[in-house]
């Protein structure tokens, strides 16, 4: 590591450890991760009243044999790839050092934990709100607050007690089981993920086969 790159190092460690700052959690595989995840993460960041959006990428669960799930390392650094021109877009590998199952109410503890400076905004999809009180330990997460962006054909749910805002981010038909497909079947994806994500999902040669 070179003198600049460790001196921004430690200097984005100190901000981090002395600024207060409200971090929107993007939670996901991010399988890969592509240009609608960026598009809503950005909208967020300008529009949701969070300093950052940070992508906190899920563990791969040792139950699901076969499955297209990339490699931890390799979906972290597509994300890593993919925010590099964005200041207000980071990775957090927090869950990756976690034991399994991973749990939300466990992430956002370890976080407090970790950034005891920071408040933690989580982010979700409408489709995910229904359920949320079957979560483990579903009150802790409910404490937050919790902005739920529209997905298609989803109702608008609101739970009591809670502190959810529903917001009018722009819907983006991209998944990344599509891109999944379309490597596969050697699509292009060029625009569908950034070039340096497309760059090294052809170099480690990811998805060559969909299940």
């Amino acid at each position: 590591m070179g003198k600049d790159t460790l001196r921004e190092s430690v200097s984005f460690f100190v901000l981090q450890t002395i600024m207060y700052m409200n971090i929107g959690l993007f939670f996901g595989s991010f399988n890969p991760i592509h240009s609608g995840h960026l598009m809503l993460a950005q909208w967020i960041a300008n529009f949701g009243g969070v300093s950052e959006v940070w992508f906190v990428v899920s563990p791969q669960n040792p139950f699901k044999v076969g499955s297209q799930l990339a490699p931890a390392e390799h979906r972290v650094a597509m994300v890593h790839k993919a925010v590099a021109n964005s200041p207000q877009l980071r990775v957090c590998d927090v869950e990756l050092h976690l034991p399994l199952p991973s749990y939300t109410a466990n992430t956002l503890c370890a976080l407090h934990s970790q950034y005891p400076q920071h408040e933690f905004t989580l982010i979700m999809g409408a489709d995910n709100v229904e359920g949320l009180p079957r979560w483990k330990r579903a009150e802790e997460i409910l404490a937050h607050r919790i902005l739920v962006y529209p997905r298609p054909n989803c109702p608008i749910v609101d739970l009591p007690n809670s502190h959810i805002e529903h917001i009018q981010a722009p819907q983006i038909e991209i998944s990344s089981t599509m891109i999944r497909e379309w490597v596969a079947n050697g699509k292009n994806i060029n625009h569908f993920v950034p070039f340096e994500v497309a760059q090294y999902i052809s170099e480690h040669k990811l998805y060559r086969y969909c299940t």
